[in-house]
């Protein structure tokens, strides 16, 4: 399986002191430095070694159109992109600077599409590493169907529960537990904007 690097994945083999998430809240990086310290903790020097050679971006062409495939945007590892946040021109700019017509990225950890007037196509495809704060225990992916120019959310049962009891048995912190077990965020809230923060439980 190919993938590209994240800023966890590119903090990590670095040896970096944080995760370079990009937030600014206190509370957003009170939260992200427990979670990063815990994996930091854990990671060795092989897994090191390759999460630093995994690509920092993927392109190809598909159907006559060229993807690319990043983590935050094509500008930054870490900039997030949120749905309410980004103008249609905005979005037309990335794909244009970047030379391609469909972007597919993560990071916001909330999932969104938008097709552009110009043919162009912007996928967030959310993240598999957390529900997407909204009230459910799945979490989701893109997937581009043979001829498909859009992309389907996939949600993904699985064992929250079991997780659940796992996180407190490694004293990982009860808010972390709780967004498993609920679906909704309880950290990380600050960085989000007014529309996709009003559309959670906090």
């Amino acid at each position: 399986m190919t993938t590209v690097a994240g800023n966890y994945d590119e903090s990590l083999a670095m040896g970096l002191p944080d995760c370079g998430c990009g937030y600014t809240h206190p509370s957003d990086n009170f939260f992200a430095q427990l979670s990063y310290d815990y994996t930091n903790r854990r990671t060795t020097d092989a897994e090191r070694e390759r999460l630093a050679a995994l690509p920092k971006s993927i392109r190809f062409t598909r159907g006559g159109r060229r993807h690319l495939l990043c983590h935050g945007s094509p500008r930054r590892i870490n900039e997030f992109l949120w749905d309410s946040a980004c103008s249609d021109a905005f979005l037309m700019r990335l794909l244009r600077e970047a030379g391609a017509e469909t972007i597919l990225c993560a990071h916001t950890g909330i999932h969104w599409q938008r097709t552009l007037v110009d043919g162009g196509l912007f996928v967030n495809a959310g993240a598999v590493g957390r529900p997407a704060n909204d009230g459910r225990t799945e979490v989701w992916y893109a997937f581009f169907g043979a001829g498909r120019h859009e992309a389907e959310f996939v949600p993904v049962a699985y064992d929250f529960e079991a997780l659940a009891r796992e996180m407190e048995e490694e004293g990982l912190p009860p808010e972390f537990v709780e967004t498993i077990r609920t679906g909704w965020w309880t950290t990380c809230l600050e960085i989000l904007p007014a529309r996709e923060r009003a559309r959670g439980k906090f």
